[in-house]
């Protein structure tokens, strides 16, 4: 069999790429070398629709061992009673939630899209906002905050039947028990998609929603660490309320409506492989030093937060609780897009973002959003987020200047040597 050259050679090149720059998108961690091994392994081969002891296919005695693995190690880490370990993406899990307990056109309530929400929470150009019909609450104008009080007041109007809270560019915690208050005024289930801070929900540093959202779902990457995939967490399982029943007339739980929904409902055949590395994962969640990385990682964005605000930056919010940062730049006179596509020229990798009340397009964008997950695992401390930020700060003031650029990235390269990804990792 011939070698790949030209493939393994991008691989080269992205490998370098993340070796020698800053990665300051929120949504993106390097995984452990462990984590990248059993993604790449041969369960890759293996096709296992269905659930452990429940399969399709012959010859899943030991997937079947390994998923449960998975499991087992997710309900401990979160401590909860349901998981399921399937789903591809974050976006995968949601539309399977969806799937359990809305039927076409029912309502749905989640955060704006432009205010911070995802595009699994309604948005018009995804399927959540396709197939059901959305409403939505944003944030206070004031102080950035998420407004629960229009929350109420669209909920007791409107009364869909699934409100969504978790968001992909909102700095701050939730108040989970405010939700489920204003959701049982009207009978509604509530899904947390906690797919960004969920590691720091792991280990306790951020408010927890199992006691008060019905439906967890997450991505097992970001500050999770794990390899690129969806999770979807239970509390404690309860008989559905619609009513919809078993082959025997049963009520059918929750759970059982659950998994149907991922399989068959909305995916066939499970990538064991990458269920092998979320297990991997969640072994390294469970120990000691990855709460000391969460710590690290919470005290990392509050020192950006004010070597940001020592430069006079417009953080939304007014600053954070978790793992990122989202910047008005209108102060600064500077789009998000310009933003994006300068820093990336000195090997700062950010990405533009919508901003509340943001007065350009989604393709524009007033604002950027930074995130200090990835930074964090390269052991990258507070000190150094003066010096991140102060290059971040010397390229925005003078966007035109690509002498500045060449040497900021040059001393970027230089600086992150000390800082070495995969060391013993050979192509």
């Amino acid at each position: 069999m011939q070698f790949d050259t030209e493939i393994f050679e991008l691989i080269q090149q992205e490998f370098n790429r993340q070796q020698h720059g800053l990665e300051l998108i929120a949504s993106e961690n390097f995984t452990s070398e462990q984590v990248m091994r059993a993604m790449g392994n041969v369960m890759t081969n293996k096709y296992a629709e269905g659930y452990p002891g429940k399969r399709y296919y012959g010859g899943c005695e030991v997937v079947d061992k390994s998923e449960q693995l998975a499991i087992d190690r997710a309900k401990v880490i979160f401590n909860v009673d349901f998981a399921n370990v399937q789903p591809h993406s974050g976006a995968q899990a949601n539309a399977a939630v969806m799937l359990a307990v809305l039927k076409p056109g029912d309502k749905i309530l989640g955060l704006d899209l432009s205010m911070g929400g995802h595009l699994t929470h309604g948005s018009s150009v995804n399927f959540s906002g396709k197939l059901y019909e959305p409403h939505f609450y944003g944030v206070k104008k004031e102080d950035g905050l998420v407004d629960y009080d229009m929350m109420e007041e669209v909920a007791l109007r409107e009364k869909p039947k699934l409100m969504i809270c978790g968001a992909s560019a909102y700095s701050r915690d939730w108040d989970y028990a405010r939700v489920r208050a204003i959701a049982d005024q009207i009978n509604a289930l509530v899904l947390c998609d906690m797919s960004h801070p969920a590691g720091l929900i792991a280990k306790g540093l951020l408010n927890s929603p199992f006691e008060h959202c019905h439906f967890v779902t997450s991505t097992t990457h970001k500050t999770l660490r794990g390899p690129r995939g969806g999770i979807i967490l239970m509390k404690n399982d309860f008989e559905n309320p619609m009513g919809i029943k078993g082959p025997k007339g049963e009520v059918r739980m929750m759970s059982d409506l659950i998994n149907l929904a991922v399989f068959p409902g909305t995916q066939g055949g499970p990538l064991e492989h990458v269920i092998a590395a979320k297990a991997v994962a969640f072994f390294e969640i469970m120990q000691d030093d990855f709460l000391g990385y969460a710590h690290q990682v919470i005290a990392n964005a509050k020192a950006m937060e004010n070597a940001f605000k020592q430069k006079n930056y417009d953080i939304v919010s007014g600053g954070t609780d978790n793992h990122l940062l989202l910047i008005d730049l209108r102060n600064k006179n500077i789009s998000g897009k310009k933003a994006e596509n300068t820093l990336i020229k000195a090997d700062i990798t950010i990405n533009k973002n919508m901003v509340p009340y943001d007065d350009k397009s989604p393709f524009i964008t007033s604002g950027i959003r930074v995130g200090v997950p990835a930074l964090t695992t390269r052991g990258l401390k507070e000190d150094h987020m003066n010096l991140i930020v102060d290059w971040i700060d010397s390229i925005l003031i003078d966007t035109e200047n690509e002498q500045k650029i060449i040497k900021v990235r040059t001393e970027i390269n230089e600086f992150m040597k000390q800082f070495p990804l995969y060391p013993e990792w050979k192509i």
